[in-house]
């Protein structure tokens, strides 16, 4: 809490300097709220011109960042050499013909739920930049490269940033689209491009959510009230605030007040309101839920993700934790060295049970009809292992899983070599995938939104995967 003392001294309205500085510098909440609300402020009802397409109401993005390998994930390739198809084998799946890693044993059991791709393709081989056109649907410029970080001219929106600018209010006061538990960033701390609104402004960020949802005094500090701030301490700062507002009724008519105020009242909203504030409450779930999804950071990410979207927010993308002990050498996904360990010890057991309990949820509850569910990341790994026991970044042909939203279950579309290192039919860019994720959520990909200069820009670029649907 920011407070600047001073000698009393009131104003004519009866307030004091110090109410003054104390309610600005306290966002009038004594957290952060006010600021994410300020990304709400630009959200527009998407006209009948722009909504055309699937039916689904929600989609959940799971981003396993590093790149997993697609030999020992969704793509196995059992008749190539050891050093090729690593050292894990296939198992049947409830789908006949359709095999995938031997330690994905519960998504194998939920195959009739799931269609994988087999072909996508970014040709990029750099973290960020290939994640920049995963997440945009364009390519960055230059490709290739390591460690860019965001801005012109790779400014293109995220695929958040289109929902938070299309949904329609649903009056509960919840953003359109959230991340979560953090950014995407590279091993020197620097930010992936292609997470914000980029051209589209920032009233169109999706909402970011830092947390670390596994850890037992778990708390999301932009929706929690500071310990000094009772819900009758809140009311008092709602009434001081309306009286401060008098003061610039002059002013209001340039706009920012207006808008200053209506965010301010919304964080009011939000804070009493039970409904939302119980959505990011992890406690509320019974210990054998939080249990099938795992007790892991992204396990738990993956059931806030559920709470979210039943609450109303329409699009959740659950970054994979990367916590400040990953591996210098292979963190996260990125296994260069030692995958046969890591992928058995630390990265698929965890993805597996939380994505199979996503799905398991969602559908045990008449939801997974009305979420999309899109398992990505920003590429895949080389075909051969190299001299460390690990692949290397591969953007020339990897895979991603889909469930539910209007995507029909129990198939495999498009496929690599014999090798899994190209494409051999049905290719898959990032405009294609993103253009069937806004379809699924009935916006038409070909529709254009404007950005802050009034320039219209088109939703996709892509062509709608219309064989899976």
């Amino acid at each position: 809490m920011l407070t600047i003392r001073d000698n009393g001294a009131r104003l004519c309205d009866g307030l004091t300097r110090r109410d003054v500085l104390q309610a600005g510098g306290l966002g009038f909440l004594g957290l952060s709220l006010p600021e994410l609300l300020r990304g709400r402020a630009a959200a527009a009802n998407a006209p009948d011109t722009i909504r055309r397409g699937g039916r689904a109401k929600s989609c959940i993005l799971l981003f396993l960042m590093g790149g997993p390998p697609q030999h020992s994930t969704w793509d196995p390739k059992p008749d190539a050499p050891e050093q090729i198809r690593g050292r894990f084998k296939p198992i049947a799946t409830s789908v006949p013909g359709m095999q995938v890693s031997e330690l994905m044993p519960r998504l194998a059991r939920l195959a009739d739920k799931l269609c994988v791709l087999r072909a996508v393709c970014t040709d990029d081989n750099a973290h960020s930049s290939s994640g920049y056109y995963m997440l945009t649907g364009y390519p960055h410029q230059p490709t290739n490269f390591e460690n860019a970080n965001p801005g012109p001219p790779n400014n293109w929106p995220t695929v958040g940033a289109y929902v938070q600018g299309l949904r329609r209010s649903s009056g509960t006061g919840l953003p359109a689209a959230v991340r979560l538990p953090h950014r995407i960033f590279n091993t020197d701390g620097s930010v992936w491009p292609g997470q914000d609104a980029g051209l589209l402004g920032r009233a169109a960020d999706p909402w970011l959510l830092r947390c670390e949802p596994a850890s037992p005094d778990c708390r999301i500090p932009e929706f929690s009230l500071a310990v000094d701030v009772p819900l009758s301490r809140l009311e008092d700062r709602h009434d001081l605030l309306g009286r401060i507002e008098g003061r610039f009724a002059a002013a209001e008519r340039g706009g920012l007040p207006g808008q200053f105020d209506a965010q301010a009242q919304q964080a009011f909203d939000l804070l009493r309101s039970d409904r939302s504030r119980r959505a990011f409450d992890l406690g509320r779930e019974p210990d054998a839920v939080r249990e099938r999804y795992g007790r892991s950071q992204f396990g738990q990410s993956v059931l806030l993700a559920r709470r979210l979207v039943e609450a109303g927010v329409s699009l959740v993308q659950v970054n994979w934790f990367r916590g400040p002990n990953e591996p210098a050498d292979n963190p996260c996904w990125d296994s260069h060295t030692k995958e046969t360990e890591r992928l058995k010890t630390v990265l698929l057991p965890p993805a597996d049970q939380a994505f199979a309990a996503l799905l398991e949820d969602l559908s045990s509850r008449g939801l997974l009809d009305d979420t999309l569910v899109v398992c990505l990341a920003e590429f895949g790994r080389s075909p051969k292992m190299n001299a460390g026991g690990g692949r290397d970044h591969w953007g020339h042909v990897f895979s991603v899983a889909l469930a539910g939203g209007g995507v029909r279950g129990g198939q495999v579309h498009g496929t690599s070599d014999k090798i899994g290192g190209h494409p051999k039919e049905g290719r898959v860019l990032p405009p294609d995938l993103l253009a069937t994720v806004f379809h699924c959520l009935g916006y038409r990909p070909d529709a254009e939104i404007h950005d802050t200069l009034g320039r219209p820009l088109p939703l996709s670029r892509g062509q709608v995967i219309r064989q899976i649907l």
